[in-house]
C-alpha cells in the first residue's frame, strides 16, 4: 500500500440550486451519484489496471450507483461496515490529514480542481512512517515500475 492520495473535483449536477430545495429530493450540495460515478471513473481510468481492481468507500450516499461503477469499470467496491472505521485505516488517516487544509464543515465547493491537487500533492510528497519515512509518491513510483518490469519464471 502506498497510501498515495487522489482528491477528485465533483461539479455541481447541472440545474442544481435552480429550483428551491425538495425534502428527500436530489443532494444539497448538488453532487449525486451519478456525478460521483464520472468523476471517480475518469479519474480511475488514469491508473493502471493492476492498481484500480478494488476501493473500500464509507457508507455515504454518494456512492449508491456503485454497482454501475463497477460495471463501468471493472473495479469492485467494498464498504465499510457502520461504525467500524478500523476497516478503514489508511482511509481515516488521511481524513486526518485532510483536516489540515480542509477542517469539518468547510465548504469545499470554493476550492477549485487544481486546489485539491495542490493539497494533493503536497500529501503524496510528505514521508510517512508506516511508509519507512519514504513518501507516498516514492512507494507508488516504486510500484507502477515493479508492474513495468518483465515477469522472469524461475527454472530449475
Amino acid at each position: 500500500c502506498s497510501r498515495a492520495t487522489l482528491l477528485i473535483h465533483l461539479p455541481r449536477c447541472p440545474g442544481w440550486g435552480e429550483q428551491p430545495h425538495v425534502k428527500n429530493g436530489p443532494a444539497l450540495g448538488g453532487y449525486g451519484a451519478t456525478t460521483m460515478n464520472t468523476a471517480l471513473t475518469a479519474t480511475i481510468a488514469e491508473l493502471p489496471e493492476q492498481l484500480r481492481k478494488t476501493i473500500t468507500w464509507d457508507r455515504g450516499k454518494e456512492m449508491s450507483a456503485h454497482a454501475q461503477f463497477t460495471m463501468d469499470t471493472g473495479t469492485r467496491v467494498y464498504f465499510a461496515d457502520p461504525h467500524s472505521p478500523w476497516q478503514r485505516g489508511t482511509n481515516e488517516n488521511t481524513n486526518g490529514l485532510l483536516r489540515q487544509y480542509f477542517p469539518k464543515s468547510t465548504d469545499l465547493s470554493r476550492w477549485s480542481a487544481e486546489d485539491l491537487q495542490a493539497v494533493a500533492y503536497t500529501l503524496n510528497n510528505r514521508p510517512r512512517k508506516a511508509l519507512g519515512w519514504r513518501t507516498p509518491a516514492e512507494v507508488f513510483e516504486e510500484n507502477l515500475r515493479s508492474l513495468q518490469q518483465p515477469s522472469v519464471a524461475a527454472t530449475g
